[in-house]
């Protein structure tokens, strides 16, 4: 049997298993929870499905991918445009969703900042919106692509030609099916091709600092220059 040094002279070392690059769709469902001002608002963060929750907050990152600017998580965002709520919007925006280990522990912490803003500005509860927030939640398709990798070379191949729903996919979405823990990316890196170091890497990336472009460029970088 080659040892690792070998393998490496000979060519990449293979993964011990291989990684499939699949994509995704998504058909959002409306839920029964609805807000036209913070305290209905507040009422429904404590009372829908956590999918709703994830919705909300990493999904949004595929459907605004392509802004630089302004906030990346529904919340934030309907409480600026909506109620014009903006010291509870900039609070809600600069939630780092990578710091939590669970939806409800996510759940509670957007429900406390809404809850300790109308606390201490009781009039915003029952102001009505210019809009209605509506709790959404999606059924997921998983769509294959043609991109298979059997080792680094072969990952790296593949990570430059699929789309940004692919990246999200794996990346973020994975989130929810590995209940916060990690990403596709990164168990694979650690699991089949033993590069821990990169795994943890990948899963310090920022992703609402910019596109998911840029997580792109910065997988690649990772990958690119990882050791063993």
């Amino acid at each position: 049997m080659a040892t690792v040094e070998t393998a490496i002279h000979n060519g990449p070392v293979a993964a011990l298993r291989p990684f499939y690059f699949n994509s995704s769709a998504h058909l959002l469902r409306i839920g029964r929870e609805q807000a036209n001002n913070l305290g209905e608002f507040l009422e429904g963060i404590r009372s829908c499905p956590e999918d709703s929750i994830f919705q909300h907050t990493f999904r949004t990152l595929q459907e605004h991918h392509f802004i630089r600017e302004g906030f990346s998580n529904d919340f934030a965002e309907w409480t600026l445009t909506a109620c014009n709520e903006v010291e509870l919007a900039e609070r809600l925006a600069s939630i780092d969703v990578r710091q939590f280990t669970s939806l409800q522990s996510l759940r509670n912490h957007i429900a406390g900042i809404v809850e300790d803003y109308v606390r201490r500005n009781p009039r915003a509860a029952a102001r009505s919106s210019i809009k209605t927030f509506y709790f959404c939640s999606s059924d997921i398709i998983v769509l294959p692509t043609p991109f298979v990798a059997h080792d680094r070379d072969e990952f790296l191949d593949g990570l430059t030609k699929v789309s940004v729903h692919c990246i999200h996919h794996h990346f973020i979405e994975a989130r929810l099916r590995l209940k916060l823990r990690s990403n596709d990316f990164s168990v694979w890196l650690e699991e089949d091709l033993k590069l821990a170091q990169a795994a943890r890497r990948l899963e310090r990336i920022d992703i609402y600092t910019g596109t998911l472009e840029d997580v792109r460029r910065q997988m690649l970088r990772i990958v690119s220059t990882a050791s063993a």
